[in-house]
């Protein structure tokens, strides 16, 4: 990520006045880390493959894939190569090797440009990448984040984050749209920040968790 996330300082400053509900989960959490995705393409086929599946299950795909492509990585070339009866062998449904294969065509025409992608704004990003069968906006927002590190993408469909919002400002159902615009909008210029926390927010309720039988 680049500068000024690499200070601490700057983000606890901007959400004590911002948005103190995040302040406190920075303060319980600690400093933001996220390490960046360089396969850019391996991304976006892990984002199609992973969709509406468990994270084992999804685990278990991408390996059985590496395993089909190796000794090369998951490129374009290497994705093209597969017919869709082998990507179906190692887990992945009818449509989804479909959506694969796509990724890989658009990928080889320059409907998505990858190695230059990063040049554009949110907005562009986001209309080139759901060109592809199979990447909606919600995964064009996981590459942003994940694969680009912009700092102000706000995934307020991604069910993670709405739950942490649930959580943490007290409310009595997960939030609607308006809702979480209403509350994601304090978070700019980091709401991409925000939203990680929101996702460590998560994390952390689960370590509080008591174990049964043992008193709270």
């Amino acid at each position: 990520m680049p500068s000024p996330l690499a200070d601490h300082r700057v983000l606890t400053r901007h959400f004590r006045k911002a948005d103190p509900v995040i302040a406190e989960v920075i303060r319980q959490v600690g400093p933001f880390s996220l390490q960046l995705e360089r396969n850019r393409f391996g991304m976006l086929v892990r984002s199609i493959t992973s969709q509406q599946i468990s994270t084992k299950a999804a685990r278990a795909i991408r390996l059985r894939l590496e395993q089909l492509v190796a000794p090369a990585r998951i490129t374009p070339e290497s994705i093209a190569a597969l017919s869709l009866d082998e990507l179906r062998s190692i887990g992945l449904s009818q449509q989804k090797a479909s959506y694969v294969h796509d990724l890989a065509a658009k990928t080889f025409d320059g409907t998505v440009r990858l190695a230059s992608i990063g040049r554009l704004d949110d907005d562009a990003i986001i209309d080139q990448l759901t060109q592809v069968r199979g990447i909606g906006r919600w995964t064009a927002q996981m590459f942003l984040i994940f694969a680009l590190g912009r700092l102000d993408v706000f995934p307020h469909d991604d069910f993670g984050v709405r739950s942490a919002i649930r959580q943490l400002y007290g409310l009595p159902e997960l939030p609607r749209r308006a809702e979480s615009l209403a509350i994601g909008a304090r978070w700019t210029p980091y709401a991409t920040i925000a939203s990680w926390y929101c996702w460590r927010s998560l994390d952390l309720a689960k370590q509080q968790t008591p174990e049964a039988g043992f008193p709270s």
